[in-house]
């Protein structure tokens, strides 16, 4: 006769209740990454604000922005332009960027390794956390990284004059191997979903 499922935790041993209570471990990395968060949002509006106030005629903000970005010209800059606005504007969306990777890993890696979030049928759920696990994580933050260093790269050759050639190369060669990479992670996950389907 089959026992009767009555939806209750089962009743751990001391050693396995100690081992699977170790996840919580993981929590400062988290709460961590939340802080790591706020600097990157307290970094964002610092760049905007020095923006806005070099659109502005502020020649402080507009030299700490080309200070910040690396820009380089063989005359004086007195005044924003193209160049300086499209990289300071690809530089807040890297900051972006890498806030959306901080997001998936703290909510993601929370839910998959740590405790549920019990979001089902909450209005702000993320539609990629109903099917998370650390295969799908993977490929998103591949997926993340690959979009973080492609800005990266067109920052790059964006200032390109500013850059030597070995540089240009070894980013160009680095993004290659981050899409490699991700390729592989991915190929690695559909032939591991076949596998299991196959099984079953």
């Amino acid at each position: 006769m089959k026992p009767v499922n009555t939806g209750a935790a089962p009743k751990l041993g001391p050693l396995p209740a100690l081992i699977f209570a170790s996840r919580w471990l993981q929590l400062p990395l988290y709460l961590g990454l939340i802080l790591a968060q706020a600097v990157y949002v307290f970094n964002f509006w610092v760049e905007l604000v020095h923006l806005i106030e070099a659109a502005f005629g502020d020649q402080h903000a507009l030299q700490l922005l080309v200070k910040n970005i690396g820009y380089k010209s063989e005359t004086e800059v007195s005044a924003l332009n193209e160049t300086i606005i499209m990289l300071v504007v690809l530089a807040l969306i890297d900051v972006v960027m890498i806030s959306n990777l901080l997001i998936m890993v703290i909510v993601g890696g929370y839910e998959t390794f740590v405790s549920r979030l019990r979001l089902e049928g909450h209005p702000d759920q993320p539609e990629w956390l109903s099917h998370v696990n650390a295969s799908v994580l993977k490929v998103k933050l591949a997926t993340a990284i690959i979009g973080i260093s492609s800005i990266h790269l067109l920052k790059t050759f964006i200032n390109a004059a500013n850059y030597e050639e070995k540089v240009l190369i070894w980013q160009t060669i680095i993004h290659i191997a981050f899409l490699f990479s991700a390729l592989a992670i991915a190929l690695a996950d559909r032939v591991m979903v076949h596998a299991k389907h196959d099984n079953d």
